[in-house]
């Protein structure tokens, strides 16, 4: 084989998502059985068929990089230079209930960053992705389109689902009742990380979620949209201001400069 036929680990990442997003497609609608994980969490068994056609695409083109499934945990080496998150579907309990808003995300991290991912959304057959540079959208015709961000909507998707580490200090709850917040802002919450890739693509202003620390470098749910956010020139951070993958953990991810720091001193002020 020649180098020039070598997939890109971008494209890796398409696919890989696009896999896992026809299963999603194909079981909607499906009488699923749930297993639960504790604290109001469960899986599906749409959400474990998702993962094995995504790990399969990655096991059969990269035999030697290691994995992390939200489902079947991890595999390969603990200190592997390459790994894949995957995150089969987020958004569990929206397609339990036949709610469509959901998505599928796999990411590529290699060392301390973020070097390919992509956000695949399995109804509208799009998928947003970034190989750790530029960041693009694929419509269902194949065809690309840049990301651009803008908060001219308005619209700040907040994740409410527990559980709130940064409580009392900030509740997101909270945040929603805030006068600064409604004065300026249109809440949302469409609880699945597909709304982080909306930031990008410029269809919400912002995305806030509370949440611990190392949240970048490990997190099969967020590692897609935040490198997604990144590479389009979004403002992303902790709720602390500071990296995501350092500092106390949480999620603010804007369009601009300016709507995060109107978040940002929410979010200080404890929503007030």
């Amino acid at each position: 084989m020649r180098i020039m036929d070598i997939e890109s680990d971008a494209a890796l990442a398409v696919r890989a998502a696009g896999a896992g997003a026809a299963v999603v497609r194909r079981m909607y609608g499906d009488a699923l059985t749930r297993y639960e994980k504790g604290g109001g969490d469960f899986a599906t068994t749409a959400d474990i068929a998702a993962e094995e056609a995504v790990l399969a695409v990655l096991r059969e083109a990269r035999p030697g990089d290691a994995v992390t499934g939200e489902e079947s945990g991890e595999a390969g080496a603990a200190d592997a230079g390459r790994r894949w998150l995957v995150d089969p579907l987020c958004g569990t309990l929206n397609y339990a209930v036949g709610n469509m808003l959901v998505a599928v995300n796999v990411a590529l991290r290699e060392g301390p960053a973020i070097v390919a991912a992509a956000s695949a959304d399995p109804f509208s057959g799009e998928v947003f992705w970034t190989d750790g540079a530029v960041a693009r959208l694929r419509g269902g015709d194949g065809r690309d389109q840049p990301l651009v961000p803008s908060a001219g909507s308005r619209l700040v998707d907040v994740n409410l689902d527990p559980p709130f580490p940064h409580a009392p200090g900030f509740r997101a709850v909270d945040l929603l009742a805030a006068p600064g917040f409604a004065a300026r802002f249109r809440p949302r919450v469409v609880s699945s990380t597909v709304a982080v890739a909306w930031v990008a693509a410029g269809r919400r202003a912002a995305y806030v979620t509370d949440g611990g620390p190392g949240l970048r470098l490990d997190s099969v749910h967020f590692a897609a949209g935040i490198a997604l956010c990144e590479a389009a020139g979004c403002v992303v951070t902790g709720l602390d201001g500071l990296p995501v993958d350092r500092g106390t953990g949480g999620l603010i991810a804007a369009a601009d400069r300016e709507t995060h720091e109107v978040l940002l001193g929410l979010v200080r002020r404890g929503g007030a």
